[in-house]
């Protein structure tokens, strides 16, 4: 049954979550190289995803699924967790946490793009106008406001993060005609994730997992970033009656977690940061307002 405060309540616990990833992305990386914190948070969202899917006895349809489609979980599991979190992480380790996280809020952004060639969509107006903004704000980012300089603090990180939206809109253009079970398939994109992960852990670090702090920051992020607040989100989506409210909740979180990073980091926001931020933040907004409806209802007053 639909319940649009139970809705609002998961979409903002979800919305909480996400504000703490970015301090637990940078705290994790000062004690394990990213593909670590891959495959021990990779773990740990299969151990949560495998008891929620028992309990709700769907371990059956693994196997189900696995066998009518297994090229395509197979690439959603090397897109998301393996390629994903591998890039993303390294554009947290090379960058400003408050950089990064604002830069992988332009995800939104490259979707449309995407979805003009793979999914035969056209670019309204005001997606253009909320792509100059988007981009913006991430040049504003990227070069701490030195527009005209363009003088990047760290290239590679920026190129990361701005490849992490690239391969995160695409596992969702991919995921787009996926009509089975969410978190089934999810576990199995997971699963089918792990050779790929130990390979990498083997060639790029080492299975040294000696800090306990490391340990208990990769868990968490298993669990909050990969886990729960896939869950918790689909739920709010799922007994939302009107989905754009829930929907606009997600543009409270990156301003919590600069928050977060500035108090429990201890890292300093760049005021170019918060400016980037902004613009990138105005940019999606103008790309969820619906201009028809709002001209018929002033129309019709």
């Amino acid at each position: 049954m639909k319940n649009q405060k139970k809705a609002m309540l998961f979409g903002l616990i979800t919305v909480l979550l996400w504000s703490t990833v970015a301090s637990a992305f940078k705290i994790t990386l000062s004690h394990f190289a990213p593909i670590q914190m891959v495959l021990i948070a990779s773990l740990t969202s299969i151990v949560l995803l495998l008891g929620i899917a028992y309990q709700q006895k769907k371990l059956h349809l693994l196997k189900q699924y696995f066998i009518k489609q297994p090229l395509f979980y197979l690439t959603l599991g090397v897109i998301n967790p393996f390629l994903y979190y591998l890039v993303l992480f390294k554009a947290y380790d090379l960058l400003p946490a408050s950089q990064a996280q604002a830069l992988n809020y332009t995800w939104a952004i490259t979707l449309t793009l995407l979805s003009v060639p793979f999914l035969g969509q056209k670019i309204r107006k005001k997606d253009w106008v909320a792509i100059l903004f988007s981009y913006t704000g991430a040049l504003i980012i990227a070069t701490k406001g030195d527009l005209l300089g363009l003088n990047f603090e760290s290239p590679l990180g920026v190129a990361l993060a701005l490849l992490s939206t690239l391969i995160w809109a695409s596992y969702w253009i991919i995921n787009a005609r996926n009509n089975n079970d969410p978190i089934v398939s999810l576990l199995l994109g997971f699963l089918l994730s792990l050779p790929f992960t130990f390979v990498a852990t083997a060639l790029l670090a080492d299975f040294n997992f000696d800090s306990v702090e490391g340990i208990l920051g990769a868990i968490y992020i298993g669990l909050f970033e990969m886990g729960i607040s896939f869950i918790l989100w689909l739920m709010a989506i799922k007994l939302a009656t009107n989905t754009a409210q829930v929907s606009n909740l997600i543009f409270i979180s990156p301003f919590i977690s600069l928050f977060l990073l500035s108090k429990f980091v201890g890292e300093e926001i760049h005021p170019s940061t918060f400016i980037g931020l902004v613009t990138i933040i105005v940019g999606l907004v103008i790309q969820q307002i619906n201009w028809r409806r709002k001209r018929r209802s002033v129309t019709a007053k």
